[in-house]
């Protein structure tokens, strides 16, 4: 199994539990849950921010764009600008496949005793 970089420490992912996957301008990048809030900080920016793909936040995030993207592309609510409010609201949804496939699938869930060496 190949493991996973933090891009922000450069050390490895050990488990889902300590996995935060961020998207920022087209990229999907992991980090450590700790890191991710390092990396907030830094970033400041309305341009420059990385918002999580997983998570909480992320999963509501999905859930609000297939039902947008559902209701735009099964009616005729706004004609052909709808349809394109429709595939655009699919980019969250796609980003959080990418990201599960990539990064999430091949960690395990949780590790128990591990130590917490990369800090």
């Amino acid at each position: 199994m190949k493991t996973k970089m933090c891009r922000y420490c450069y050390k490895p992912i050990r488990d889902r539990d300590e996995l935060v996957t961020a998207s920022s301008w087209f990229r999907i990048r992991p980090f450590h849950y700790r890191c991710f809030e390092l990396v907030e900080q830094d970033m400041r920016t309305i341009a420059g921010t990385w918002t999580p793909v997983n998570g909480r936040a992320g999963m509501g995030t999905v859930i609000v764009m297939v039902l947008l993207s559902i209701w735009m592309l099964t009616t005729t609510t706004l004609g052909a600008i709808g349809d394109l409010i429709g595939v655009l609201a699919l980019y969250p949804v796609l980003l959080r496949v990418v990201s599960f496939l990539i990064f999430e699938r091949p960690l395990p869930k949780y590790i128990e005793n591990k130590r917490n060496d990369h800090y």
